[in-house]
């Protein structure tokens, strides 16, 4: 089953999660229809290689181009105008810059993995257990029931302030009559009724004049509790979500729910304002002695005017972390002279800010306090945000082609090539002109974090290691991978109380090897990612297994049963084990010398699996694969991944170039009966049908032992 058809079949809310990564720059209307084509080429490769890159956009413009022509046969007027649109936005944006597609898409096939590792890992750590639970917390839906309230109170104060208003344009009118009449009618009786009516009016409008401050006021107390109490908690807590999942943690979520508590309490804010102008208006046009207005709202204005920055200053938040297109894994990790983008997001959604608010990217100048390497920002590191940056309405801006570079300094030596970015702070917020700064800064208490990383225990760096798993290569670690792990990881001297250092996870060697433990798993990712993908996502590949633990599984199995594990003393290597029984009854196990990526880069490890052949000792040669662990047939587990099928040499005389006979390499792997293991890992190594059929052909029995037997064999 295609990827796309897997991701169609999740649940509404991953779904959901789904729709937030298509947008102009990859239309989910591609994606659908160019499903299988789009998941056959390598467009992580082709984000680094601009050839490959021209090649790519040149054919998938070449693909829409038939999807085009198949619709148009069908009349369908809605889709034949859409795929024009898609069409000439992909060339327009992209054919300068064909790096970037690559880009695009390989991220999203890269989330969609994501989502569906997730959807597919049943098992929570303690870490995403508690991250959930903060995301559907009991604060986060008091936080939108205040909301609401605030909102509606302020609808309130909306008509007492419109009542105000009325009752003192009557009041107005009524006591500008009176002093309109003649002194002979002021004294009459109608007129002393009319004085003690506009009395009572006074009085009363004295009385909505208190009660509206007195409401404003509980107003301004409630927003200021709900903002620092629950609202910027929450937003804490989506920042600690967005950070675990910098590290290929579960996905964040609820930043839609953010920006519309951010932007109704600035409605609100914005609206209890005017409210408060009005008032004034209203004192100017009559005021009296005990006016409650000119003693109470200077103050109230400075108490919302506050309140208002302080929103603005926390609803700046970076949406995407920094990260290179390169190295779409890495966020947060930056090389100098790499071009890295970051995308920035307001959470209050006004139109009027539409292109009003300008974002300026910096490194903060006092890294050099703890750093004796300074840095500047090139690429334009000035722009407005604008609701044409998101596909939600939001406003947001992305910077697409920042670049680190380093000053110059006589002092001291240049260090790693890279630095660390991490947000945020607000530089400055000019209300009135609605222009805001903002300056992508680096955190002083990260970069001490950086320098001297404190230890973890062990049941939080397994779940990390899961996430980097689940991730980069679509699909996490189980309890027996990980329990496998932590033997690896508590063999070191490191191990104690619970807790790991960071320099013994990768700084130092793993016991009698000359690589660290970190140095072993990213070789085993990259040989994942590059060569046995399809296999690890569909869990036929058990991994972490030490020989140990494997020949428990297999002792009791059926002859030719056989599992694939990851080699713990070859960098990314990976081997098969399998078991049979000698003559006596024995129990044997057979491991071959592992293969790395240069020879996985010459023949599909699904094609090796199923050719592998060994002689025997009577000369026979057979497939000792028959059964994956447990007791899968090896044609049912791996049958949809073989590339092709077995292919046959041709006889001399059919393609011999000028009567040569084609030139063959052949691999012979022997098991001698007088031994129940390999002599030595070359003892074992694969020999295709083809192989055989070639040495069957040219050569006699006798000859093919006497070779075997032959000293130079083995070499």
């Amino acid at each position: 089953m295609s990827q796309w058809n897997q991701v169609q079949q999740l649940e509404i809310k991953f779904l959901e999660q789904v729709d937030q990564f298509y947008d102009d720059n990859f239309p989910m209307e591609i994606r659908h229809l160019l499903a299988q084509w789009i998941e056959n080429q390598d467009w992580e490769a082709a984000s680094n290689n601009e050839t490959m890159a021209t090649i790519l956009l040149q054919n998938l413009l070449i693909q829409l181009d038939e999807q085009l022509g198949r619709v148009s046969k069908e009349k369908n007027l809605l889709l034949i105008h859409n795929l024009k649109r898609i069409r000439k936005v992909l060339q327009g944006k992209f054919h300068g810059n064909p790096m970037h597609v690559a880009v695009v898409i390989s991220n999203c096939l890269r989330e969609e993995r994501r989502i569906l590792a997730a959807a597919n890992m049943p098992v929570q750590g303690p870490l995403e257990k508690s991250l959930q639970s903060s995301s559907v917390s009991e604060r986060q839906r008091n936080v939108e029931h205040k909301v609401a309230a605030i909102k509606n109170s302020v609808q309130m104060t909306e008509q007492d302030t419109k009542y105000l208003e009325d009752l003192q344009d009557e009041f107005d009118y009524r006591y500008k009559t009176i002093q309109t009449m003649d002194q002979s009618d002021k004294n009459s009786a109608m007129v002393n009724q009319e004085v003690l009516t506009l009395q009572e009016m006074l009085n009363s409008l004295d009385f909505k004049r208190k009660e509206a401050l007195s409401k404003m006021t509980q107003i301004i107390h409630e927003t200021d509790l709900l903002m620092n109490n629950m609202l910027i908690e929450e937003l804490q807590d989506w920042k600690q979500r967005q950070q675990i999942a910098c590290i290929g943690g579960p996905l964040h979520n609820g930043l839609d729910q953010l920006q519309n508590c951010f932007t109704l309490l600035a409605e609100s804010l914005f609206q209890l304002r005017r409210q408060l102008e009005k008032l004034e208006e209203q004192s100017t046009k009559m005021t009296y002695e005990g006016d409650p207005i000119p003693m109470q709202r200077t103050h109230m204005l400075e108490r919302v005017t506050f309140l208002i920055y302080n929103l603005f200053k926390n609803s700046f938040v970076v949406e995407r972390q920094p990260c290179m297109p390169t190295h779409p894994q890495r966020p947060l990790v930056l090389k100098t002279l790499i071009q890295f983008t970051v995308k920035l997001r307001l959470l209050i959604k006004l139109p009027e800010l539409n292109y009003q608010v300008k974002v300026k990217a910096s490194i903060d100048k006092n890294v050099s306090t703890l750093s004796n390497r300074r840095f500047v920002l090139c690429g334009t590191n000035v722009k407005a945000m604008s609701i044409e940056e998101s596909s939600n309405g939001s406003l947001s801006v992305e910077f697409r082609h920042l670049q680190p570079k380093e000053m110059k300094s006589s002092a001291g030596g240049k260090g790693n090539e890279g630095c660390h970015m991490v947000t945020e702070e607000l530089h400055s917020i000019t209300f009135e002109t609605q222009i805001c700064l903002y300056g992508l800064t680096i955190d002083l208490e990260n970069l001490v974090f950086f320098n001297n990383p404190p230890p973890a225990t062990l049941s939080q760096l397994l779940e990390v290691m899961s996430w980097q798993f689940s991730s980069y290569v679509g699909r996490g670690l189980n309890s027996d991978q990980l329990n496998m792990l932590a033997e690896k990881l508590t063999v070191q001297s490191s191990y104690s109380d619970g807790h790991l250092t960071w320099a013994k996870f990768c700084k130092e060697h793993l016991p009698g090897k000359s690589f660290t433990f970190w140095t072993w798993l990213e070789a085993i990712l990259d040989l994942i990612k590059k060569h046995i993908l399809p296999l690890w996502i569909d869990g036929y590949v058990m991994g972490f297994v030490s020989k140990e633990k494997e020949r428990l599984l297999l002792k009791d199995k059926m002859p030719g049963t056989f599992l694939l594990r990851f080699s713990e003393s070859h960098l990314g290597g990976i081997t098969f084990t399998w078991v049979d029984h000698s003559e006596s009854g024995e129990v044997r196990f057979h491991s071959v010398e592992p293969y790395n990526k240069g020879r996985l880069s010459a023949l599909p490890f699904a094609d090796i699996l199923r050719d592998y052949k060994v002689i025997m000792a009577e000369n026979i040669p057979e497939n000792p694969l028959k059964y994956l662990y447990p007791d899968i047939p090896k044609d049912k587990a791996f049958g949809k991944h073989y590339s092709s099928q077995p292919c046959e040499v041709s006889r001399p005389t059919e393609r011999g170039d000028k009567g040569y006979v084609p030139s063959v390499f052949i691999p012979i792997s022997t098991i001698r009966s007088d031994s129940t293991e390999p002599h030595s890992p070359s003892d074992l190594l694969p020999m295709s049908p083809s192989v055989y059929a070639v040495l069957r052909e040219n050569l006699s029995p006798t000859t093919i032992e006497t070779a075997m037997k032959s000293p130079y064999s083995a070499e």
